[in-house]
């Protein structure tokens, strides 16, 4: 139902003035000013003019007459005249415009402004969709084709424009007009996708020659492009011209076989896959292999996984493990083309090859190996190095069975080896045994020589020594101990079994005097080690007076509680004699040494209790292995009391952090000085007081 504006009544110039009077603002009196109880919130204010807003705009004027019409429309043309004046750029202006004006059934004041928007912005090509759209509303066709034209003229890299005026032309069933379209699209050399369209369509109307036509046109226009090839060579399959297809792919393999192209991988995998289709398995086979040796490793991860599945499908149990294998090389080698210097990667890479057996390639992959030299002289870095130019050579040896290329392999390590800086006795040692197992004594003895005079280690000595001795050289023997010993005077061991081979000769005064001058070097790292061996010697040959006065010695150098306790043991070592006479001296010497230990961990190092606790006690289970002879007392009455005690803990700052427990020992001279004293005292304290009482 319309509802009728009522006429307003004229307001004369009295009542105007009185509503000019209750216009003005006056003064209000709150009488209240406590808060409402329900409080209204600016959103919902703002909220509430929006919905009045929404309802006022449903509300329509009606119109009656032709006048109220023209006036109407007047308006709202003046009003988007005056929009479009002000923002001449808003295109959305002139869209809402066109609208209307459309829904006022005019055409041609409809068709003005979509015109009137294209002048000005001729690149928006929802501009042309919808210009268009209206021209086929209207039944339009032709000049929807003119707009079509123009927008594919201006706008040829719009492709939604041409896929528009193609799907009208073929709606309206115009193929031949939608050809034409399709044939001005690809004279501009779109992207792959026309192309693909522009085959559909011929396939939709069973143009089969044409389609092939438009491939052929596809890849001459994309001669690059690896999918155009494979689209051509799958289509000629699905059609079921096998030859044609098989020559799509070895045209497309000619161009693309040297080249660097990343897709061209999945150019290799389609045909080897057509091939399978085709039942033709050695071709696939074949294909597969031709492209493992084009592709770089890199790119070259997938092609391997297909070619694993493929000859886990067709082929033997052979041919599976030459696929898996080629795939591990495949991870090998982009492991070692990421990071030459891994030499982990390279090993593994080295075992691989080895298990499949092929001598060319493992002496190609160890000769890559050991080209990658570390690039810093340092030993640490070199050590993984090394062991791959060991394993090269044992390969030659013991596999391969080439000994002048195991003999090069040594040769070429040994020079490559920085030896003033640092050296490796081991490849020196392997050197020199693979030279006495080819039965070249010569040529052993020149390389420990040559390590000897470049890079001296106790290794290389003791071997060399060792060698020469079951040989039977015992004056080369001398002559290296020598050696040694003039680089390295500070080795006890070194010295122990040079006077150890003069010993075996029974070369008894070479011997002693080798320990002579072993001894009396001002450093050596283990002077114990020597000393003991010293006294093993005299001892194992008898002579008591000479070892009691290396004890002697020894003592005159270091008073170490295992020395003397090893002194009174070997005074103490004659008790197996059956003489008793000669046991009782045996006895009173261990007795003495004890006793000089004794009194001098008591006088001169009084906080070693423990070392003289121990002392004690080996003295108190002497005296217990003698039986009769011996006499505990003697040592019981030395013995400490043991005491549990707590003392205070410091931390580093110097507060007290607790209390711990520790074990001291009280010896009896210590508990007799305060006893002592105290009688002292008392006596005096008597003195005193019988002279008071005299007085």
């Amino acid at each position: 139902m319309q509802l009728k504006t009522p006429a307003r009544p004229p307001v004369s110039s009295s009542s105007s003035s009185l509503l000019l009077i209750m216009a003005l603002p006056r003064t209000i009196k709150v009488k209240n000013k406590n808060p409402a109880e329900i409080q209204v919130s600016a959103e919902q204010i703002v909220r509430e003019a929006r919905e009045h807003q929404v309802i006022s705009s449903l509300i329509k004027t009606p119109i009656t007459d032709s006048n109220e019409l023209s006036d109407y429309r007047l308006r709202k043309r003046k009003g988007f005249e005056d929009l479009i004046r002000r923002q001449n750029n808003n295109v959305s202006i002139y869209v809402k415009y066109a609208n209307w004006e459309a829904q006022q059934n005019d055409v041609t004041r409809a068709r003005f402004v979509w015109e009137r928007a294209l002048s000005v912005d001729y690149w928006n090509h929802t501009m042309w969709f919808k210009y268009a759209e209206f021209e086929m509303t209207n039944k339009c066709v032709n000049r929807a084709r003119n707009v079509w034209d123009r927008a594919t003229f201006l706008l040829p890299r719009v492709d939604h424009l041409w896929y528009k005026y193609i799907l009208m032309e073929e709606m309206l069933g115009n193929v031949c007009e939608a050809r034409r379209v399709f044939e001005r699209w690809m004279s501009v050399e779109p992207d792959e996708n026309a192309w693909v369209l522009y085959v559909k369509f011929e396939l939709r109307y069973k143009e089969v020659a044409r389609a092939r036509a438009v491939f052929q046109r596809f890849v001459e226009c994309r001669p690059r492009s690896v999918t155009a090839w494979i689209r051509f060579a799958k289509f000629e399959m699905k059609n079921g011209e096998i030859g044609r297809a098989r020559e799509c792919y070895e045209r497309a393999v000619e161009k693309f076989a040297n080249d660097d192209d990343e897709n061209v991988e999945s150019l290799f995998v389609a045909f080897a896959e057509f091939e399978e289709k085709c039942k033709e398995i050695e071709r696939a086979r074949c294909i597969y292999k031709y492209a493992l040796g084009r592709v770089p490793k890199g790119r070259a991860d997938g092609l391997y996984r297909k070619f694993v599945a493929f000859e886990k499908q067709y082929g033997d149990r052979e041919r599976i493990e030459d696929a898996i294998v080629g795939k591990k090389r495949f991870e090998y080698e982009d492991q070692v083309r990421k990071n030459p210097l891994s030499y982990h990667s390279w090993f593994d890479y080295i075992r691989l090859e080895e298990s499949v057996g092929n001598k060319e390639r493992i002496r190609e992959v160890y000769e890559r190996a050991i080209a990658n030299i570390p690039p810093t002289q340092e030993k640490r870095y070199w050590q993984l190095y090394i062991y791959i130019w060991i394993n090269y050579a044992l390969y030659e040896e013991l596999v391969a069975q080439d000994i002048d290329q195991t003999r090069h392999v040594y040769e070429e390590c040994l020079k490559l080896i920085p030896h003033k800086k640092f050296s490796f006795a081991k490849i020196w040692l392997m050197a020199a045994q693979f030279e006495i197992r080819q039965l070249n004594l010569t040529g052993a003895r020149k390389i420990l020589g040559q390590a000897i005079g470049k890079a001296p280690k106790d290794k290389i000595f003791k071997k060399y020594i060792e060698i020469e001795l079951q040989l039977g050289n015992i004056d080369r023997c001398r002559k290296l101990y020598e050696k040694y010993l003039e680089w390295s005077p500070e080795n006890c061991y070194a010295w122990s079994m040079y006077a150890e081979l003069e010993k075996s000769l029974s070369e008894k005064d070479r011997a002693r005097s080798i320990f002579e001058l072993a001894i009396a070097q001002s450093a050596l790292d283990m002077p114990e080690l020597l000393w003991k061996a010293y006294i093993d010697f005299e001892i194992s040959e008898g002579e008591f007076e000479n070892t009691r006065r290396l004890y002697e010695r020894l003592l005159e150098r270091t008073k170490h509680l295992k020395v003397w306790i090893s002194f009174a043991k070997f005074e103490a070592s004659a008790m197996l004699e059956e003489q008793e006479s000669l046991r009782i001296q045996c006895l009173d010497n261990a007795r003495r040494v004890f006793e000089c230990a004794n009194n001098y961990l008591r006088d001169s190092t009084p906080d070693l209790k423990e070392e003289r606790t121990t002392l004690l006690n080996e003295w108190l289970n002497l005296e217990s292995s003698f039986g009769e002879l011996g006499n505990k007392n003697l040592v019981l009455v030395k013995m400490p009391k043991r005491l549990k005690k707590r003392r205070l803990i410091d931390t580093d700052d110097g507060r007290p952090a607790g209390y711990e427990e520790y074990i001291d020992y009280t010896f009896p001279e210590e508990t007799q000085a305060p006893d002592t004293k105290i009688l002292e005292n008392a006596y005096m304290w008597k003195k005193q007081k019988t002279c008071s009482d005299q007085n």
